[in-house]
C-alpha cells in the first residue's frame, strides 16, 4: 500500500474511532476539569488558551468560566458540538471558540498563553511529539504548555496491560528537543490521585506532568 494512502487511511480509523465514541454515548466525561488544569491555570493572569483534545468541554469550561478565551481543539465534531452546547448553557458561548482538526495534519492558527494537552493520547499512530513541540512554538513570551500523560494503568482504560511502559517527565519533555535558551521545564512531576471510571469505580492512578514555559 501507499505510504499517503496508509496515513490517509489511519486518519481516517482514528476520526471514526473517536467520532463514534461520543456518538455512542452521552457524557463519557465528567464537565469538571482535570484537577491538575486547576492547579496550574489559578494562578495565572487570564489570557488565550487552547485545549487540545477538548472533549466534551469540561476542561474549556472551567478555562471560559475564569475569564480565559478558549479555542477548544478536537477530532470528533461531537464532542465539538457538546463543548459547545455546554459553554451556551453557561453563559460562555463569546469566550469559546471549536475548531476541528485532526492534529497530525493542522494545528490552530495563532499565538496562545496556555496551551492544555490533557491526555493527549490515542491508540491509534500519532506524530505526538511534533504536535507538542509545534504547540510549544504557539505559546506567546511567558506562555505555559502543560502536557499531562496516563503514568499508570486504569482499570477502565482501552489497555490494561500492567506491562505497558509509560514514559518519564523527563522523557517527554526530551522528546520534544526544545531550545533551552527560549523554553524551560517548569515542572516535572508524576503525582498520584484517586481517580473516578466511567462506571463509577474508583482506583489510585498516576499522572505524568510536564510544564513548559516560554522565555520572554
Amino acid at each position: 500500500m501507499d505510504e499517503n494512502i496508509r496515513e490517509i487511511h489511519a486518519a481516517n480509523e482514528a476520526a471514526g474511532f473517536w467520532e463514534q465514541l461520543y456518538r455512542g454515548k452521552d457524557g463519557i466525561w465528567k464537565d469538571t476539569a482535570n484537577p491538575l488544569l486547576v492547579e496550574t491555570a489559578q494562578h495565572l493572569a487570564p489570557g488565550h488558551a487552547l485545549d487540545l483534545g477538548c472533549g466534551e468541554g469540561g476542561d474549556t469550561l472551567w478555562l471560559a468560566t475564569h475569564e480565559w478565551h478558549v479555542t477548544a481543539v478536537d477530532i470528533a465534531p461531537t464532542a465539538l458540538q457538546r463543548t459547545r452546547r455546554l459553554a451556551a448553557r453557561h453563559g460562555l458561548a463569546n469566550s469559546v471558540r471549536t475548531e476541528q482538526h485532526d492534529l497530525a495534519e493542522t494545528f490552530p492558527a495563532g499565538t496562545f498563553d496556555l496551551i492544555s494537552a490533557q491526555y493527549l493520547q490515542t491508540p491509534y499512530a500519532f506524530p505526538r511529539a511534533g504536535v507538542l513541540r509545534r504547540a510549544a512554538h504557539a505559546l506567546t513570551p511567558g506562555g505555559i504548555l502543560l502536557i499531562v500523560d496516563h503514568g499508570s494503568v486504569r482499570p477502565w482504560a482501552w489497555n490494561t496491560d500492567p506491562d505497558t511502559h509509560f514514559p518519564s517527565p523527563e522523557d517527554i519533555y526530551d522528546e520534544l528537543v526544545l531550545d533551552t535558551a527560549r523554553w524551560t521545564p517548569q515542572r516535572l512531576a508524576t503525582p498520584q490521585r484517586v481517580a473516578t471510571g466511567p462506571g463509577g469505580q474508583t482506583a489510585t492512578v498516576t499522572d505524568t506532568v510536564v510544564a513548559i514555559r516560554r522565555l520572554a
